[in-house]
């Protein structure tokens, strides 16, 4: 039976309802093979192998419409092709279109992250694209004197580091997000490339971790430069890390997302691999090390993957979809529980206040605020289970604010008894846990020095 959320009883959880609707058409003695494949930069590839009913039947409609959005949010594409129904094919050629109601998905996957207009077609399920995954071979480089940078939206840290060994490491307030000149970006991330520099005989190589998309070195979509006017956006910002780059002399510069950083510090920490990284803060960040140890070139940008199947669930105010990650495991998460919860605070406190005083409740060993958290915990023990569905997993390393407190804990341990319950052979394979003292030790801006290459012979010492 299904595990309910104490404050939120009408949850769907995708996991449960998507294995429910592969059992029926296992059990129907008529099931169809399908592909879905999704392309992205330089022809990479991810192919997901399914099956749905043969006749066509309104389920079929909703789970490939579900899926899509799950795969487009997770691995990302401009170019999508299902193999094996045509009636499938169609309808999904109309949600997913410039006046379909997926338009927001459309625009951005096509225009705004890869640069070209999105493309939707279907073929035989003989003629499926095979897989071409591409891993990005970055971190774990700890050779040369190197600066690691992490760019918030409350402060930038900044990290000096030589031959695996920190030797400088600050943290700068800044405030970025409403900045409509990109020189205000620029000459706050040269600030503190400096102040790291000097503590360093030289600089061979410099790696960054920042919020939002990031395809070879490209800033497409980030909320760090939400100020900026389109046009300067187009002209500034887009390859800001290239002017930093020749700024710095040419050397290694590589950014990447920090969901993906925060995933490879977890690796690094746990000597490890097949990693996904949560973090619940102001809204969900996620990154994956693949089982070979690398940053693959998915977006895993899962604040805007589906987890919640019910007709009336709530909207993303991004993207107007429902039941999208961001709802379920964030400050917003916690905020849309609280009137189920019977708390009620101030309408015009913010989301982090409203989080704290939510901490503060916990502390006190207030039930309210216990069936918050408890509620969190149902909703991530269920998404973990359908994450295992996309990726290989061994690790799942759970933080942000969301997690701070006593709160944290019961959000841990409802997600394990979710998912013993509910999905066993997930769990006995599968390592849930929040940052140990290693990987706070480790730090974001530290993994990110790791990620350029350095190839040209270095000099002593």
């Amino acid at each position: 039976m299904q595990e309910k959320p104490p404050l939120d009883p009408g949850f769907v959880p995708a996991s449960r309802w998507n294995r429910d609707y592969q059992a029926a058409v296992r059990a129907s003695g008529c099931a169809r093979k399908l592909a879905i494949a999704l392309e992205r930069q330089d022809g990479s590839r991810s192919v997901f192998h399914t099956e749905i009913f043969a006749d066509a039947r309104p389920a079929n409609e909703f789970y490939v419409e579900r899926l899509v959005k799950f795969l487009l949010w997770q691995k990302g594409g401009w170019k999508l092709t299902i193999a094996g129904d045509p009636g499938v094919v169609a309808h999904i050629q109309r949600v997913y279109s410039a006046t379909g109601p997926r338009a927001f998905d459309f625009d951005f996957m096509g225009s705004r992250v890869y640069g070209r207009p999105m493309v939707i077609e279907g073929v035989t399920y003989e003629r499926a694209p095979e897989p071409k995954e591409m891993g990005l071979a970055l971190g774990r480089h700890q050779d040369g004197c190197r600066i690691g940078f992490d760019l918030g939206g409350s402060d930038r840290k900044c990290a000096a580091v030589i031959s695996g060994e920190l030797v400088h490491s600050e943290e700068v307030a800044w405030d970025p997000y409403f900045q409509a000149d990109p020189a205000y970006h620029v000459a706050g991330i040269n600030d503190s490339l400096q102040r790291a520099a000097a503590k360093l005989p030289r600089v061979d190589a410099i790696g960054g971790s920042a919020a939002g998309i990031y395809v070879d070195n490209e800033v497409r979509v980030a909320s760090l430069f939400r100020g900026v006017p389109p046009d300067l956006f187009e002209q500034r910002v887009r390859r800001i890390f290239f002017e930093l780059q020749r700024a710095w002399n040419g050397v290694p510069f590589v950014v990447a997302n920090d969901g993906e950083v925060t995933a490879l510090a977890a690796s690094m920490a746990l000597g490890d691999t097949a990693v996904l990284g949560i973090s619940m803060g102001t809204s969900l960040a996620a990154g994956y090390v693949n089982p070979q140890g690398n940053i693959t070139d998915w977006l895993n940008e899962l604040a805007f993957a589906p987890v919640d199947y019910r007709q009336d669930a709530p909207l993303d105010e991004w993207s107007r979809d429902g039941g999208a990650g961001a709802q379920y495991f964030s400050q917003q998460a916690v905020n849309r529980l609280l009137p189920a919860a019977g708390i009620t605070l101030d309408p015009a406190m913010p989301l982090a206040g409203k989080l704290a005083a939510t901490q503060e409740l916990m502390a006190a060993g207030d039930q309210r605020a216990r069936r918050i958290y408890e509620s969190i915990g149902v909703y991530l023990g269920y998404a973990i289970a359908q994450y295992a569905g996309f990726c290989e997993l061994r690790h799942v390393l759970v933080l942000g604010r969301v997690m701070t407190g006593e709160g944290g804990g019961v959000i841990l341990s409802t997600a394990r008894r979710v998912l013993q319950r509910e999905f066993p052979a997930v769990e006995e394979g599968l390592r849930l846990h929040v940052p140990g003292e290693q990987e706070k030790r480790l730090g974001q801006a530290v993994a990110a020095a790791t990620l350029p290459r350095i190839s040209k012979p270095l000099p002593p010492r």
